[in-house]
């Protein structure tokens, strides 16, 4: 087992445990409210025993994740939390989450959720009808008041959860989910019935459903035994381990993580807009393409928010990043930083921003730009390049930053 840390909504920080073989299909498991990640660590080191690589994740208030200056509990908080989580992981997982983050992650895999993992267990989540809010808010109420320096979680988390706004975002997620689902409920909880139960579930496509006898509303503790047979069966016969394959047709991402597994350094492409300000973003896609003329090319996705200024602007600038230059490399990924403000850079001879201190920096001069499907290909003309060779560079692998290792 061994310890990381993710960057969550507002950038707070998320603690996680992972167990099993990093290369193996990974599961991401999400605790349920009042609870922390210590209720899956039994579940966590099953799996890994099943040749499984687990995530088993702190949610933001709870544990050793990080309580949000800005008191940020509300629903959405918890789904943009999990969105970040999962961009960054290496592989798309199968979420296995309890109760509250059950909707959490249903409402996170809205519409594009085959992109973010690949597939989704439910356990003990309530159905959202009347008498299980009812009973929810209940024991909300209940709880609400506990002394918080005697919890390992925040109980101000409890104040935001606005359950009638969680049930019409679930509600209107669920019917899009597209990918396998099991539902797993204790057959003797008392937060709800079956038939309530089986009622919501028929509203999730592809979906299974799995009752097991003699369990509460905490299914995994009550029979664990049961509880992992059923969930090791879902996923042996969903989401098997066997070697990923990406054919004309399957989904987008199976192909992103098998280009992922070709290694790259990191650059960061600048200009300056039509007002005379710089902007810039993160790119890996970047090759070397003629030594006479001297050209280069750079892939900048469609929805790139740089992209204008790329074709306004002839001139451009590619900084090879060195293992410094990491956090340069998140600000300049994530929308809405300040990107340069906290970048040291100067103007470069040619009339583009330089990133000082980069590894190498290529000043260039537009030579061509091509349509690429979701990418447009920049080719530009280097008119200066500077590089500083007493520096190792930053590399990126399988949806993670990496180091050179010297044999």
């Amino acid at each position: 087992m061994s310890d990381l840390k993710f960057t969550g909504f507002g950038g707070i920080t998320l603690a996680a445990d992972s167990f099993g073989d990093e290369d193996a299909p990974a599961v991401l498991l999400l605790h349920a409210g009042t609870h922390t990640r210590a209720m899956w660590t039994d579940v966590a080191e099953e799996l890994a025993r099943a040749g499984r690589r687990v995530i088993n994740l702190d949610q933001r208030g709870h544990g050793e994740s990080e309580r949000p200056a800005d008191g940020r509990y509300d629903f959405d908080a918890y789904v943009a939390d999990l969105r970040m989580v999962l961009g960054a992981m290496a592989s798309r997982p199968v979420i296995v989450a309890a109760s509250v983050s059950g909707w959490v992650a249903l409402a996170a895999l809205e519409e594009d959720g085959a992109n973010l993992a690949t597939g989704l267990v439910v356990v003990d989540a309530l159905p959202l009808d009347d008498a299980s809010i009812a009973t929810l808010t209940a024991r909300i109420e209940a709880q609400s008041g506990q002394a918080a320096d005697r919890l390992d979680w925040d109980p101000a988390f409890l104040k935001d959860m606005d359950l009638d706004l969680v049930r019409a975002h679930v509600m209107r997620a669920a019917p899009t989910l597209k990918l396998p689902l099991l539902f797993i409920r204790g057959a003797e909880s008392k937060f709800t019935t079956h038939g309530a139960a089986e009622k919501f579930v028929d509203l999730l496509p592809d979906n299974e459903f799995v009752e097991i006898e003699g369990a509460g509303h905490m299914v995994a503790a009550d029979r664990p035994e049961e509880f992992n047979g059923a969930l090791l069966d879902f996923l042996e016969r969903r989401v098997p381990r066997v070697t990923p394959e990406f054919r004309t047709g399957s989904d987008a991402r199976t192909l992103r993580d098998a280009l992922g597994c070709f290694a790259t350094g990191v650059t960061i492409v600048t200009t300056y807009d039509g007002d005379g300000n710089p902007v810039g973003l993160t790119a890996n896609s970047f090759t070397s393409v003629s030594l006479d003329p001297p050209l280069l090319l750079v892939c900048i996705a469609n929805g790139a928010s740089s992209l204008p200024a790329l074709r306004d602007n002839e001139y451009f600038a590619v900084n090879v990043l060195q293992i410094g230059q990491q956090p340069a490399s998140d600000r300049f990924a994530r929308r809405g930083e300040d990107r340069f403000g906290e970048t040291p850079w100067t103007h470069g001879e040619f009339g583009s921003p330089v990133l000082t201190g980069s590894l190498t920096s290529f000043e260039c001069k537009r030579h061509e730009m091509h349509d690429g499907g979701d990418h447009v290909i920049l080719v530009g003309q280097v008119l200066k390049a500077q590089f500083e060779p007493r520096r190792d560079p930053l590399l990126y692998f399988r949806g993670k930053y990496r180091r050179l290792h010297f044999t």
